[in-house]
């Protein structure tokens, strides 16, 4: 079994995210412990954004792409490779102002590419990343979920479905910023969660 952790959080150590992600790395490799981990930084390795050398590059063929753009495509495909060879995904999310960081944003626009991890048809886009599970991690300082202002669900919903992956489990740490008693509430809330996903 491929295990992919992502971790999105901009700060590299004392990520509440991150914390919540390893918790759930953890359980998955002691119910498999002949897996193998693949842990992707996204704070320590940002991924290049998605900007007007990156549009022509992926808009270049192939053929007639200049060495710069196949080094940037490289890039994505680096990150495409690494989702299509996983069994499994576990995502650290951090909310910043009511949103996903832009470390995710990166990561989503890099792996979603038509023709290779989803496609067009006449009923409209089929996700290619099928039989994949996902296991996000949620990290923020309010407390959002099932309000209108948790934004970040409905998006990843939307982006993992449309690339294929419906296996997803969201675990929800919240309360961070409301004082240590609530902080320490939050992870044992998310400890609490991974033990009854993984009973």
């Amino acid at each position: 079994m491929q295990i992919l952790q992502l971790n999105t959080s901009a700060r590299s150590v004392g990520a509440n995210s991150t914390s919540v992600a390893d918790l759930i790395t953890t359980r998955l490799k002691q119910k498999a412990p002949e897996s193998h981990l693949c842990l992707r930084d996204m704070a320590r390795d940002p991924h290049p954004m998605l900007d007007e050398p990156a549009l022509n590059a992926m808009f270049t063929p192939a053929d007639q792409r200049s060495e710069a753009q196949h080094a940037r495509m490289a890039q994505d495909d680096a990150l495409i490779s690494e989702v299509q060879n996983s069994d499994i995904i576990v995502l650290g999310v951090p909310m910043y102002n009511f949103g996903i960081p832009v470390q995710l944003k990166s990561w989503f626009d890099a792996i979603a590419k038509a023709s290779v991890t989803f496609r067009y048809t006449e009923n409209g886009p089929v996700g290619l990343l099928t039989g994949k599970k996902v296991y996000v991690a949620l990290a923020r300082g309010g407390i959002y979920r099932d309000t209108p202002n948790d934004t970040q669900v409905p998006y990843l919903k939307l982006m993992l479905g449309f690339l294929g992956i419906t296996d997803v489990h969201y675990i929800y740490a919240e309360g961070f910023a409301m004082g240590p008693e609530a902080a320490a509430n939050a992870m044992q809330e998310a400890k609490q969660q991974i033990s009854d996903l993984f009973a």
